[in-house]
């Protein structure tokens, strides 16, 4: 396991939520803890396609996973995760589509 640090760490967290799912499952998490199976009926997507984008936030550093009899549940690795989640909710941005990459464009990290 590696660590993340200042531009590193920040480019983990801007590519994590670049993705509309790993943006609403970190929005989510900022609320406490949860389970897989309660966090894809949530947010509308297969337990598969939830677990792909939670091993994608374990890679970057954001969440973290305890398992729990048969469950895992899964946590902000760190709480100033919820609170950079809640003052970036705060920001409202002039926008220019015409310059900015198409989300599909974008991997995960």
């Amino acid at each position: 396991m590696q660590t993340a640090i200042g531009g590193d760490a920040l480019s983990r967290f801007g590519c994590a939520l670049s993705d509309p799912t790993r943006a609403q499952i970190l929005l989510i998490l900022r609320n406490g803890p949860g389970y897989p199976s309660d966090l894809a009926d949530r947010i509308g997507v297969s337990r598969q396609i939830l677990s792909n984008h939670l091993a994608c936030l374990r890679g970057c550093g954001l969440v973290t996973v305890s398992p729990e009899g048969r469950r895992s549940r899964y946590e902000l690795a760190d709480p100033r995760i919820a609170r950079a989640l809640d003052d970036l909710i705060g920001l409202v941005l002039a926008v220019d589509p015409a310059c900015c990459a198409a989300a599909d464009e974008l991997a995960c990290c």
